[in-house]
């Protein structure tokens, strides 16, 4: 399993759409991506909107429904969030709700998850949020219970912040379904990663990127593990317009503390940004979101016309 090529979805918010065609839009962004050549579409699991993508009130579908009736809407798409709010569900029930995507999508699954970190979501709804400590203590516990089940095998813990009893998981249709872990963090996230992950989207400033990379493959080796089996992505705020000067506008809108995450021109520009700056740094592949324009017919399809050269196998 790997990411090469992602679109996400973060956005559904479409203006002119109604609330009954909002999901048909949802739809046809994902077939686009698959006709394109994408191989993951991803979708947030928030329950609000974020900052710097609009205000919490905006629209926002809860992911596993989403995704699962995207399988019956696409055919060869894998199906991933990015990534999982580990502290919004239990991690057996977890384990069955992706295993069930992966079944019902004809085995195109994958468990995106990370230790969670949005305050007024976990406030409003009434889930703990804990401190960033606690917040990867439960992480790891819970990757304990889930990665076993993910492979068919018996699930028990006695922890401190989750308990599993031999907890089984069928029906299944695959060996396993590959764990994606998404974050930055150096000494918690990137040493779970090398211990349970298939696959590690890293987020954190263009900048840091190349370093980023360089701890990832020390954690795989401080544990024995070799570093070319842990794959690994980016996750790019695509700013991409038909022509230089739609691109600036659609540029002017980011907030000043994404300015350096995003991507902004045309799709063959920004293609060669991804070349030099990702996968240059020695990442593997890329994800994209296009917030402001993705839900127009022709956008997604143009953005991976540009990008899929450069992470064909």
């Amino acid at each position: 399993m790997s990411i090469r090529l992602g679109y996400q979805i973060p956005n559904f918010t479409y203006p002119g759409v109604p609330v009954e065609r909002l999901f048909d839009t949802v739809v046809a962004q994902a077939r686009e991506a698959e006709s394109a050549g994408f191989d993951t579409v991803l979708v947030m699991d928030h329950l609000y909107q974020l900052p710097g993508i609009g205000t919490p009130d905006q629209p926002m579908l809860e992911s596993y429904t989403t995704l699962g009736a995207l399988a019956s809407a696409t055919s060869a798409i894998q199906l991933s969030t990015l990534v999982t709010g580990n502290t919004y569900r239990n991690p057996a029930l977890l384990a069955k709700t992706v295993t069930t995507l992966d079944v019902v999508s004809h085995g195109r699954a994958v468990l995106g998850i990370g230790a969670g970190w949005f305050e007024l979501e976990h406030h409003d709804y009434g889930f703990e949020f804990g401190t960033f400590g606690q917040r990867f203590e439960r992480l790891e516990e819970a990757l304990t219970i889930i990665s076993p089940m993910l492979r068919g095998e018996p699930a028990s813990l006695d922890g401190k912040w989750y308990t599993a009893r031999g907890a089984m998981n069928n029906p299944r249709l695959r060996p396993a379904v590959p764990i994606m872990l998404g974050g930055a963090g150096e000494q918690k996230t990137f040493r779970l990663a090398a211990r349970f992950a298939d696959h590690m989207n890293i987020i954190c400033d263009l900048a840091d990127l190349p370093r980023k990379v360089a701890v990832l493959r020390q954690r795989c080796e401080e544990i024995g593990r070799d570093p070319a089996t842990l794959a690994t992505s980016f996750l790019v705020m695509g700013m991409v317009g038909e022509t230089p000067q739609e691109a600036k506008e659609l540029g002017e809108t980011i907030p000043e503390d994404r300015r350096n995450r995003a991507f902004i021109g045309t799709p063959d520009e920004v293609a060669d940004q991804v070349h030099e700056r990702i996968l240059g740094a020695g990442v593997d592949g890329v994800a994209i979101n296009l917030t402001r324009n993705g839900h127009r017919p022709g956008v997604v399809a143009a953005v991976g016309a540009a990008l899929k050269p450069l992470v064909a196998a």
